[in-house]
C-alpha cells in the first residue's frame, strides 16, 4: 500500500509539472525525438502528460524493472533490425 501511494503522489506531482511546462519544452523535445506520426500536437497533450507521469512514477518506484524492459526493448529491437536486414538482402 506504501508503495502504491508513493506512486500516486509521484504521477501526481510529474503530470502537474509536465502540464505546467507543457509549452515551454516538453511538447518541443517531444518532437525533437518522436517521428512525425507521433508528434504532440494539441490534441495529443493530455495523453503525452499521462504516459510521461506513468514512466516518471514507475522509475522513481521500481527502477530496475524499468532498466530490465529498456533493455529487453533494447534486445528485441536489434534483433528485429539484423531480421529485417536479413530479409531485405534474401528479396534482392
Amino acid at each position: 500500500m506504501t508503495t502504491f501511494l508513493i506512486w500516486l503522489i509521484a504521477f501526481g506531482v510529474i503530470a502537474y509539472f509536465v502540464n505546467q511546462k507543457w509549452h515551454s519544452g516538453v511538447s518541443c523535445g517531444l518532437d525533437r525525438m518522436l517521428p512525425s506520426v507521433m508528434k504532440s500536437h494539441g490534441s495529443n497533450r493530455y495523453l503525452w502528460v499521462g504516459t510521461l507521469a506513468v514512466l516518471g512514477a514507475t522509475t522513481l518506484v521500481r527502477p530496475v524493472e524499468v532498466l530490465l524492459v529498456a533493455i529487453l526493448l533494447v534486445i528485441i529491437g536489434l534483433v528485429v533490425m539484423k531480421l529485417a536486414e536479413w530479409a531485405s538482402s534474401m528479396a534482392h
